[in-house]
């Protein structure tokens, strides 16, 4: 959900103090004036807010961390006029004010900026990734009306929720078609540990959405991954399961990797057991579960 989807590694960096913190925050900002003069120049500081911003016809002026959009987010394209804040955590208030945005899309991850961030334009702060837990998938859609209101668009959030809910029964119905085996989510930290990803996450909400069988069965934390020694996923049992490993993958990693005694003991080092495929954002909203939803279906079909 945040501009760098690495932030969550580091012991969580955001913790259950800050995020109550900015929950507060947003409890006390003022009431946005939406009606005929609905926000148009809008700035965000999270990329799920901002393709979702996008994805109802209003294109930010501004995101935090652009130059890491393609990397992570990869669709839609993001519009080379839209400037360039900086890191999240430390965004540049100089370019946020020369912008003079109408609103500020922020989530509780970058709660600890909205008082100044107010001075400048109005804050709205939506709760997709919160510690109070919960399947995110429901809390992406309910986001993304809060938005559509906020930006004068519920016609278009109403349509590209059912857009969504649409392309996921469509992947439910070919996946029947072709069967799956169980599939275990990772990304490579390095080639010693993986970030293995589970519910309530995106990853995990959408698997489930589209028919396939998460075969990592252990509940993570609220951002939906735990992080685990590569010889944790000797704890899979099911002889049927498959290694599905996210881009962007470490050049290293298997090279390292097909070296490793340790891997070679694994079932998943067994040639066809190891995927990699395309990255989405594990932390995004319904537009990152769109692209996640046709990436597994178009694996499952390659692989039935």
């Amino acid at each position: 959900m945040s501009a760098d989807p690495m932030h969550p590694l580091t012991a969580l960096p955001f913790g259950r103090r800050q995020l109550l913190a900015g929950l507060a925050t947003s409890l006390l900002a003022p009431r946005l004036a939406i009606g005929s003069q609905a926000p148009q120049r809008i700035i965000s500081l999270d990329y799920g807010l901002a393709s979702t911003a996008m994805a109802l016809g209003v294109v930010p002026k501004a995101i935090a961390a652009s130059a890491d959009w393609d990397r992570w987010v990869i669709e839609p394209p993001l519009p080379p006029e839209v400037a360039d804040l900086g890191s999240p955590w430390e965004v540049n208030f100089e370019i946020i004010s020369e912008l003079k945005p109408d609103l500020i899309l922020n989530t509780p991850y970058g709660g600890a900026l909205t008082p100044r961030l107010q001075e400048i334009a109005p804050v709205l702060q939506l709760d997709v990734y919160t510690a109070d837990g919960g399947d995110v998938l429901p809390k992406a859609v309910a986001a993304t009306r809060r938005l559509g209101v906020a930006l004068g668009r519920s016609a278009e959030a109403e349509q590209f929720i059912l857009e969504a809910d649409t392309l996921f029964d469509t992947c439910r119905e070919r996946i029947a078609k072709v069967g799956s085996q169980p599939v275990a989510m990772v990304y490579f930290m390095d080639p010693r540990h993986v970030r293995i990803y589970t519910s309530p996450g995106l990853y995990a909400n959408v698997l489930k959405r589209i028919g396939m069988n998460n075969a990592w069965t252990a509940e993570g934390n609220f951002w939906g991954f735990e992080t685990i020694p590569i010889e944790n996923l000797a704890t899979i049992t099911d002889p049927e399961a498959r290694l599905i490993a996210f881009d962007p993958l470490m050049p290293d990693v298997m090279p390292i990797l097909e070296r490793s005694p340790l891997w070679q003991t694994l079932p998943f080092a067994r040639h066809g057991h190891l995927t990699v495929l395309p990255g989405s954002l594990m932390f995004g909203m319904l537009n990152d579960a769109m692209r996640f939803a046709r990436i597994m279906t178009d694996y499952a079909e390659a692989n039935a």
